[in-house]
């Protein structure tokens, strides 16, 4: 029971983490500019998401029920939503532009769609 309630408690903290972490990595993207053609990569938000799916499906695998993968999941929605509010000061980690909304858009999609995926076949799901 107490491993159980552990794995659930570092499941949170990762999820914490990764919305965090993903609130300022998705931020980062490679510009490439040839002449009058301006082309912006945003490996960042790329990055993000592919992390935030790893681990979703990790959280899953961890605690053996698709619970450990929403609670991850949710964690990492309250992340983000709380880096996109703004301080008292007016800081915002996570402004409304397109890449920020993509990365939202797409962490919210992705996340909910793993973390709704049943576990490898052999394995017996304890929700």
């Amino acid at each position: 029971m107490i491993y159980r309630v552990l794995i659930a408690i570092g499941v949170v903290v990762a999820g914490t983490l990764i919305g965090i972490t993903g609130a300022f990595v998705q931020a980062q993207r490679f510009v490439l500019s040839v002449g009058d053609i301006t082309l912006s990569l945003p490996w960042g938000t790329v990055v993000a998401v592919i992390v935030l799916g790893i681990a979703i499906r990790g959280a899953a695998w961890a605690v053996n029920a698709r619970w450990g993968a929403w609670l991850l999941f949710l964690a990492w929605l309250a992340a983000t939503l709380f880096m996109a509010t703004e301080t008292t000061s007016g800081d915002i980690a996570l402004s409304a532009g397109s890449r920020q909304v993509g990365y939202l858009i797409a962490g919210v999609v992705l996340g909910a769609g793993l973390a709704t995926f049943p576990l490898p076949r052999g394995t017996v799901d304890r929700s």
